[in-house]
């Protein structure tokens, strides 16, 4: 598209960014990762999977996460983020199309590798721009309605994956990675039409302003390594305890509370419409009242959630811990990505980002696997959710410690 084209669009081309960047996450976590626990129950049934099977295949995922993030700095500034964003993007569609084909455990577990390696090249530089694009006063908001993205995707896919497998019978799971793998390849091409890397490329200043800071209340300067180990450690935690829910949660529904799949999909898409608000709202908040309370807000409704399933109470408490998920549950990415720009400047962005991301992913990893192993051995997931509403206390602590940006 003609850079004057772009230039002469009714708003600024940031909020072009913003609406790719959410079209983007849409693909590469919304499909490439959370719809793997509507897939789980059929796709386990079909191949024989376990349940610490099920929680190596959701590990697989964030190995190749974890493995790329730790390079996505180096690639963007040799490529460049727009280029990086659409070949993760293409990874992601070519593995989910191949895994409709798998023939069991290990092929699936492969193939989700290379999946969780294309999430991170598309998702770790499309938060980044947020920081070339707009300043601190708009950054949580911008990072907000990116990381929606994920909300219309687990709708899509609660919608989608019960009523394949209800025409389709056992094979159906096949399907739905088929028809999922090309919407993300869909994405990519929209994605190297729009995206760009930098508002200089079209003459254009980032949106929003850089609030002076108040002399009275200036923070003691702090190492930058110090504040990534900080941030880092609370962005470990919650890739640790959201993923075990995420993963987890409808087979919890369907095979220990006697949920149809199709109830457990409503639920899920619950989730997923609930989850819509969860960016904006506490990105803007953290606009407002700073990034330190914001993360504790969130982290003190996820614990709850995750309590309210540990506790296996009845119907109803279900409900609630699905509205206390889904109203935070893509705040805390958005929060990080505005967070790592205030404390080390655009220029650092994408690679501070990059750096906490890596724990980030390293609790991912850790989460389902363990949770998995914890549910095999006990028969039952609610050891699974006590574990992670601990860890989100601890995550709401660490929170509390974190200084004002210099």
């Amino acid at each position: 598209m003609p850079p004057q084209i772009l230039r002469g669009l009714p708003v600024h081309y940031g909020w072009v960014i913003v609406a790719t960047g959410t079209l983007v996450i849409f693909a590469c976590l919304g499909f490439g990762r959370f719809a793997l626990g509507m897939l789980l129950p059929s796709m386990g049934a079909d191949l024989g999977l376990d349940y610490a099977e099920m929680g190596f295949i959701s590990t697989a995922n964030f190995v190749g996460y974890l493995a790329v993030v730790v390079v996505c700095g180096l690639l963007t500034e040799r490529i460049g983020a727009r280029r990086l964003i659409v070949a993760g993007l293409a990874l992601v569609a070519g593995s989910m199309i191949v895994v409709s084909q798998a023939v069991g455990f290990w092929s699936v577990l492969a193939l989700y590798v290379l999946t969780g390696c294309g999430s991170a090249a598309a998702n770790v530089p499309i938060m980044g721009l947020v920081s070339h694009w707009f300043r601190r006063s708009l950054r949580g908001r911008a990072a907000g309605f990116i990381v929606i993205g994920s909300g219309p995707a687990i709708i899509v896919s609660g919608l989608l994956v019960p009523a394949v497998n209800q025409q389709l019978g056992a094979a159906g799971w096949r399907v739905s990675w088929l028809v999922l793998g090309i919407a993300a390849l869909l994405v990519a091409g929209l994605a190297l039409a729009l995206l760009r890397n930098d508002p200089a490329e079209l003459g254009l200043e980032p949106l929003g302003s850089d609030p002076p800071p108040r002399p009275s209340a200036a923070p003691a300067p702090q190492h930058p390594r110090a504040v990534i180990a900080h941030l880092g450690a609370v962005y470990f935690l919650f890739g640790y305890t959201y993923v075990i829910y995420a993963t987890f949660i409808v087979t919890t529904l369907v095979e220990e509370r006697g949920f149809s799949e199709a109830l457990a999909g409503q639920f899920w898409m619950w989730v997923g419409a609930f989850s819509l608000l969860s960016g904006p709202v506490f990105g803007s908040l953290s606009d407002r009242l700073g990034r330190k309370a914001a993360l504790m807000m969130v982290f003190a409704l996820q614990g709850a959630a995750y309590v309210l399933i540990a506790a296996e109470l009845p119907g109803a408490f279900v409900y609630l811990s699905i509205f206390l998920f889904g109203s935070a549950a893509w705040s805390i990415p958005s929060i990080m990505a505005a967070a790592v720009g205030d404390y080390l400047g655009p220029a650092r962005a994408a690679a501070a980002f990059g750096t906490v991301t890596l724990f980030f992913g390293i609790g991912q990893i850790a989460g389902p696997g363990i949770a998995g192993m914890l549910a095999e051995q006990s028969g039952s997931f609610s050891g699974s959710f006590w574990m992670a509403a601990g860890m989100a206390a601890l995550a709401l602590a660490l929170s509390a410690l974190l200084q004002r940006p210099h």
